[in-house]
């Protein structure tokens, strides 16, 4: 198994696409990536909660996928406010997911089978229960108080006590909070139980360089880091722009990719990363411009493998915050698609493809349709868009099988995350505590909650989806549709979606000239109509070439093709799909992918 630097083998090949760059080959760029949200993937001792001995068991079936890497959510020690977002011991394993043994079994049995783990790093933020950050409260003299954001208050004109600044908390209200044993307040961007670490401290960077080195030298193959771009902040920490009539303020022009953030990443490459062979993939909030992005992935750069820009999950999200309505067209996916596709070439760059993750509701619910009569059509067509395209393919554990959100017909008890539990009180709050008047917000919550995304799996239709025993109380909310929608419903079914992403990979991995190396060119909406989004893919060392189209309604839709009839099916979401007197159409959800070799 590859893992140190001196194993990765990287081959150039001629590149046509925008920037005329050579495409270097790397494993990171042809890997398939499967997340796992531990609590919630398989409970192996009956207690509710998922765990690494589950993990362990479903290596194999994984591996049948055609994914070959993991990625795990957090499993370090912590107090689970934020699901192990808050981490009191980076060198610890939360217990009820197991030991740091049991961690070094999952390493070692990947490996045995060809494949590769990232972990998620997360080192913007402690929990308020990590060592340091209780030495850091215990007085303003301590030698790691500077490891956090300590600040005296403001008073205001009538004497009253103020926080630093404005700045408001990405889970809702301020992002200060007073500690009464030193009169100070610290600095918490999410919840009050995370304070976020100082960068600017170099013993605190070398502390957090240590625990990345130690799951490095146990053979893990790479980091997924949490709001990475939060790590440097404006150093004067101003008040943020005065944006409402709010009392806080996003402040993110202050907190996010701020003037020390290339120097600390290089730092981490240089003091950690480059001494092995890994991925590297960055979590990118609040800045998803082409400049910005091309600063930590440009090949010359030597910053990251790639980023998640987040905007692909966004694309729902309300003007202002993201529980405001803004329903989902076609336009928008076509329009982040053919950006970051034809961009990120130009500089030497390398993209994530995905659409789903622990932070978003499903996809399928959001930008297709789970409708019984279009779920499976619909998820074929999601699996074919993220197979297709140029860049590493993530997808989140129980995509494959079809997983759809919490049908509305579920009530605001079913939300258990703090960010949806917090938003919907807050609305309730000020609607005077009327739940009649709430349906707006349950429709938002019923797409865009996090929740969603956490689901537990759903391995059969035996009570409690065959996540935890019969006899066990699940930690979060069981989709009802378990009984219809499940894995072993599909693994023999050669018609279901499991099947046709088990397809779709060996074709990914067969044709990785064109599908992963290939270039990428978009066909302009004039071409398909509004409904369908269509690009090509072309090999630069066969000269095969492949067209793909995707019908993102629920109507048939006809497309003039008859510049492709010479053209075979390379693959279909359904059979009776294909060119015919000139025109391809397309049923409801259809989604086909068209080949020629040159």
């Amino acid at each position: 198994m590859p893992h140190r630097e001196e194993q990765n083998n990287s081959v150039l090949v001629d590149s046509k696409m925008a920037g005329a760059h050579p495409v270097e080959k790397a494993w990171w760029k042809e890997a398939v990536v499967y997340q796992i949200y531990p609590a919630s993937y398989l409970d192996s001792n009956g207690d509710g909660l998922g765990d690494i001995k589950g993990i362990i068991s479903k290596v194999p079936y994984i591996k049948s996928l055609g994914a070959d890497t993991i990625w795990m959510s957090p499993i370090f020690a912590s107090p689970q406010e934020d699901m192990g977002y808050d981490v009191a011991d980076y060198r610890s394993i939360h217990a009820p997911y197991g030991t740091v043994e049991d961690v070094q079994r999952l390493i070692d049995e990947l490996h045995t089978h060809q494949m590769r783990i990232l972990m998620d790093l997360v080192v913007n933020h402690t929990s308020d229960q990590h060592d340091w950050f209780r030495e850091s409260r215990k007085s303003t003299s301590n030698p790691k108080r500077d490891w956090y954001f300590w600040r005296d208050p403001k008073y205001d004109a009538q004497g009253n006590r103020r926080e630093p600044n404005n700045w408001k908390s990405i889970f809702g209200g301020s992002a200060w909070h007073f500690d009464d044993a030193t009169q100070q307040y610290y600095l918490a961007l999410f919840l009050p139980s995370q304070p976020d670490l100082n960068w600017a401290n170099e013993d605190m960077r070398k502390a957090t360089y240590g625990d990345m080195i130690f799951w490095l030298d146990r053979g893990v193959d790479g980091f997924r880091i949490d709001s990475m771009n939060l790590m440097s902040k404006h150093p004067d920490l101003p008040d943020g722009k005065v944006l409402n009539d709010e009392p806080y303020q996003s402040g993110a022009e202050f907190f996010a990719s701020g003037p020390r953030m290339h120097e600390y990443v290089r730092e981490m490459r240089e003091q950690v990363f480059d001494k092995y062979d890994i991925m590297t993939v960055g979590e990118l909030g609040f800045t998803k411009d082409e400049k910005s992005v091309s600063e930590y992935v440009a090949k010359d750069r030597h910053e990251l493998n790639m980023l998640f820009t987040g905007d692909i999950v966004d694309m729902d999200f309300g003007p202002t915050t993201k529980y405001g309505r803004d329903d989902f067209h076609p336009r928008k996916i076509r329009k982040l698609t053919n950006l970051w596709q034809t961009v990120v070439p130009k500089f030497n760059g390398w993209n994530t493809v995905y659409l789903d993750n622990h932070d978003s509701g499903r996809s399928l619910t959001r930008y297709a349709s789970d409708a019984p009569e279009y779920r499976a059509t619909a998820a074929k067509m999601l699996a074919t868009y993220l197979t297709t395209l140029s860049g590493t393919p993530f997808m989140l554990q129980g995509e494959e099988i079809g997983m759809a959100n919490l049908s509305s017909d579920y009530g605001p008890d079913a939300y258990i995350d703090v960010e949806a539990k917090n938003h919907y009180n807050t609305v309730l709050k000020a609607r005077g505590g009327d739940e009649s008047k709430m349906s707006d917000v349950m429709r938002e919550l019923s797409l865009k909650a996090r929740d969603h995304g956490r689901l537990p799996m759903q391995w059969d239709d035996s009570p409690n989806a065959g996540f935890t025993t019969a006899e066990a109380k699940p930690w979060m909310t069981i989709n009802k549709d378990y009984v219809d929608w499940n894995v072993a419903s599909q693994v023999d079914d050669p018609g279901s979606v499991l099947s046709f992403w088990k397809e779709s990979l060996r074709l990914r991995k067969r044709h990785a000239d064109l599908f992963v190396y290939g270039s990428y060119e978009p066909v302009p909406e004039s071409s398909t109509g509004e409904m369908v989004f269509a690009y090509r893919r072309e090999s630069h060392e066969s000269g095969q070439m492949a067209v793909v189209f995707l019908n993102f309604s629920d109507k048939e839709q006809k497309v003039p093709a008859e510049e492709y009839k010479d053209f075979s099916v390379l693959l279909s979401n359904h059979q009776s799909q294909a060119v015919f007197e000139g025109q391809l159409a397309l049923v409801p959800f259809g989604a086909v992918v068209l080949t020629q070799q040159q």
